[in-house]
């Protein structure tokens, strides 16, 4: 293959892989989506208003998985201070492990996980979870692999989303979260 083809290639792949941050200007807040705790039971995204949210689909098997620490970090880092860091393992690329609870103990064991963390979740293929088909109906964002970032503001409006090459504690993400933080 010629070089400058390769080098093409590998550059609409990165570019496809890390995603838009993409925002419509009509976009409304989110409506209140709940969502099946890894751990039992639901949690409530109205529960969450107020404070900014991360949500980042995750596979534990993933090149990427990395990012769990990452998000972890922020988690104990900002939680604090407002920030929620969501994570929903989808097994959508096929890298996800069997089932809630495999996910839950290899994400505490291998990365300390402590942030809030739904079941298994389909997030780009199938019957998706509702949360990502509005925010596929409100940006056109779709997650194109594993960890996928969709940043909410305090009020539910999307601040933007990015793909799996950028990392949750990017200077980008860290930016827009970093207003709705308190002091």
């Amino acid at each position: 293959m010629d070089r400058r083809v390769f080098l093409s290639l590998a550059t609409m792949l990165s570019a496809v892989a890390a995603g838009v941050t993409t925002r419509r200007a009509e976009a409304g807040p989110a409506p209140s989506f709940t969502f099946p705790s890894i751990d039992g039971g639901m949690m409530d995204s109205a529960d969450w208003r107020g404070r900014p949210v991360l949500v980042v689909n995750t596979a534990s098997l993933c090149g990427f998985s990395g990012q769990l620490r990452d998000m972890q970090a922020l988690h104990e880092r900002h939680g604090p201070r407002g920030l929620v860091v969501l994570a929903v393992p989808s097994d959508d690329f096929n890298q996800e492990l069997a089932s809630g609870k495999e996910v839950s103990e290899y994400c505490q064991m291998e990365y300390g996980i402590t942030l809030p963390m739904t079941d298994i979740l389909h997030v780009a293929k199938g019957e998706v979870h509702p949360f990502y088909g509005w925010v596929r109906q409100q940006t056109g964002f779709v997650p194109k692999w594993n960890f996928g970032k969709v940043l909410l503001g305090p009020d539910g409006q999307i601040l933007g989303s990015w793909g799996s090459f950028t990392k949750p504690g990017s200077r980008q993400i860290e930016a827009a979260f970093a207003p709705y933080l308190a002091a």
